[in-house]
């Protein structure tokens, strides 16, 4: 009986994922119909928006190496 609960609750998961991004994609294009947005402050924004996800991403790289060697914790690939 218990087999079916992981089935469900997964499918419902993933349906409500489907649909919440179908309809912020359609919102946001939707928008962007809307302002007339320019292809150059489109890309501006995304670049700047890639540059602040990479700058995220390497700084809590480093806080996790960082915080791993203060632990004493072997990183080596060996």
């Amino acid at each position: 009986m218990i087999d079916w609960v992981p089935v469900v609750f997964v499918t419902f998961k993933v349906g409500i994922f489907v649909t919440c991004m179908f309809f912020a994609i359609k919102w946001h294009y939707d928008q962007g119909k809307k302002k007339g947005a320019s292809r150059r402050a489109l890309l501006l924004t995304g670049g700047k928006v890639a540059a602040i996800f990479i700058l995220a991403l390497l700084g809590v790289m480093l806080f996790t190496f960082t915080l791993a060697k203060t632990l004493g914790l072997d990183l080596s690939l060996n």
